[in-house]
């Protein structure tokens, strides 16, 4: 184990041959972050799941798949942390590592371990401030390190090949998962138990913008306002006194709320609060089509942004993003 000078955290260094080959400062390296998650977690007396795998466990079987003459392993035990429990502030902390960790130029990769439950979430904030051109890969598992067909040894495997894969450059943040390889953008879990647990609602082909300069989310509240028939917009009032500076409207349909939730988001907007709509649609993009108080859009016409192909949770994320920078929201959608 070597001391990490970041102050945060644990570094360890994985040889899958050998801790002290001459060669190993001239071989690639695949930087490998951990935060927890159920590929993290075993089971206890109970049957509840608690995370208890070290970096270093979950690495030492996947590293010697790989020839040591050419790659060696960095892990950065960051925390172990149940993904739901996630943070802008534990976003910000894994950004900077990442950030930190590519400063490496024998890093030809990162790979993040995360938990399911908020992976969407993190992966398109790291991918919108990922300014490096070698890949960032997250992955995870549906099954505990300890479940008899545990799934995560595999798609971590499969992980670091991506990272190491030349033809990843350049792409962007993915999720590697179940076989799948998916843009962080529009990445979306679509089933709670399913192996193959992710899917994607962007376009064939990917978009991306210029990403941003690092800048933490931590301080920026945004909170996201479900839409239903017969919805009052208390809701609204009520995130906005709570100190919300942006809001996300997961709203039905194309993107339409109800007369007086739509008057009330009305009311935000006049204020120079942004609202970004999205839909509780599992599939399509949003689209202001309707009129009336609460359509698509009239809600547009008064500075609603669409959202795109991108679900609440993702939606969140990036008006934060631009919230903290500056820019104008409907540049990241």
């Amino acid at each position: 184990m070597q001391p990490d000078t970041t102050g945060q955290g644990t570094v360890d260094s994985l040889d899958p041959m050998s801790e002290t080959s001459p060669e190993s400062t001239s071989v690639s390296k695949i930087a490998v972050i951990t935060t927890g998650g159920t590929i993290a977690c075993t089971a206890d007396a109970d049957g509840h799941l608690l995370p208890t795998v070290s970096g270093e466990e979950l690495l030492r079987p996947i590293a010697a798949r790989f020839d040591a003459s050419q790659f060696t392993f960095e892990i950065h035990e960051l925390n172990r942390l149940d993904s739901s429990s996630m943070t802008f502030a534990d976003i910000d902390e894994l950004n900077t590592r990442i950030h930190q960790v590519l400063e490496d130029p024998e890093v030809v990769g990162v790979v993040v371990t995360h938990g399911t439950d908020s992976m969407e979430e993190t992966a398109v904030a790291v991918d919108t401030f990922h300014t490096d051109h070698r890949p960032v890969i997250f992955t995870g598992a549906q099954k505990p390190a300890d479940h008899p067909e545990a799934d995560g040894p595999g798609n971590l495997f499969e992980a670091c090949l991506i990272a190491s894969d030349a033809s990843a450059r350049g792409i962007g943040v993915l999720v590697v998962f179940g076989h799948a390889v998916i843009p962080a953008r529009g990445c979306t879990k679509w089933h709670t138990t399913d192996e193959l647990a992710f899917a994607t609602n962007g376009p064939e082909e990917p978009e991306r913008p210029d990403p941003l300069q690092l800048a933490p989310l931590a301080d920026v509240t945004v909170e996201i306002i479900p839409a239903y028939p017969g919805a009052s917009g208390a809701s609204v009032q009520a995130a906005l006194d709570a100190g919300a500076q942006g809001l996300v409207v997961e709203a039905m349909g194309s993107g339409n709320v109800g007369t007086a939730m739509g008057a009330a988001l009305g009311r935000a907007l006049d204020d120079g609060i942004p609202v970004v709509m999205t839909t509780r649609v599992p599939r399509g993009e949003v689209s202001g089509t309707y009129g009336g108080a609460g359509g698509g859009a009239t809600l547009a016409a008064r500075g609603a942004i669409g959202s795109r192909y991108f679900r609440a949770g993702q939606a969140r994320v990036l008006l934060a993003a631009a919230i903290a920078t500056g820019q104008h929201p409907a540049t990241l959608f």
